[in-house]
């Protein structure tokens, strides 16, 4: 066990999911003198780390954004890179995974991949799906926009083939058509890098999610870090739509 705070520290408050935005790889790289691919590899460590933190806090689900729809606007090298070093990290690291009974589950349109890198996708979440500990979802080629266009798209079918009528559309059956409707919605949304915006991940799963912007550079964010955010989303108040009172009421029920 780690010797940092351990779940009950955090007084029951412990978020079951949580999602991140990995940012700041290049800039750790530029200041460092250091082609950006090298921020990217040091990136990877710091999953490591965090994968190993949520595992020893009983975190449920861990949602890390790794590439995004929009990412496919960068230089062309930078883009290959990231697609060898993606591959590389699921045949490094999804032994790994399953040793610590974490179940591995890539979310996004990965028909833009390569059919080899699609291949590595399938053998490392084939390897760790019967496991039940920490769930660590991989978003790669995903947009909030997206998730809910396919969704709708869906429900549009059904609507088509006369399965469904349309007032039976709603909230819930929406949900149940994207990505990780299986899994409870983020509690905490964490942005490492600086800058405070959302950038088209999870945008309906993070209606009511706390969020947590730092300056820390992805490479930099540790345990100590996650530690912070932990005890940062513990003295917040989540009343959904509830006032103060009455969620201190639920609360000393």
């Amino acid at each position: 066990m780690s010797e940092g705070p351990q779940a009950e520290e955090y007084y029951g408050k412990i978020p079951r999911h949580i999602a991140i935005i990995m940012d700041g790889n290049g800039r750790w790289a530029k200041r460092r003198h250091m082609p950006r691919v090298a921020g990217h590899r040091a990136g990877v460590e710091s999953v490591r780390a965090i994968v190993r933190r949520c595992g020893e806090l009983d975190v449920k689900v861990l949602t890390l954004f790794a590439f995004s729809s929009e990412n496919w606007r960068r230089p062309e090298q930078e883009v290959g890179l990231l697609m060898e070093l993606f591959m590389l990290a699921l045949q490094r690291e999804s032994k790994r995974l399953h040793q610590n009974n974490v179940r591995l589950r890539i979310i996004g349109d990965l028909s833009r991949f390569s059919g080899k890198l699609r291949g590595e996708v399938d053998k490392a979440e084939a390897l760790t799906q019967d496991n039940t500990g920490l769930q660590l979802a991989i978003a790669a080629n995903y947009g909030g926009r997206w998730d809910i266009t396919q969704a709708v798209k869906t429900i549009a079918g059904r609507i088509a083939a006369a399965e469904i009528a349309a007032e039976a559309v709603s909230e819930d059956l929406i949900h149940q058509q994207l990505c990780l409707a299986d899994m409870p919605e983020p509690d905490l949304f964490i942005r490492t890098g600086g800058e405070q915006r959302i950038s088209n991940f999870l945008l309906w799963q993070l209606a009511y999610s706390e969020l947590y912007f730092t300056d820390t550079l992805w490479p930099d964010f540790n345990k100590d870090e996650l530690d912070a955010a932990l005890h940062w989303f513990a003295s917040r108040q989540r009343r959904f739509g509830r006032t103060g009172d009455q969620v201190e009421q639920i609360r000393s029920a």
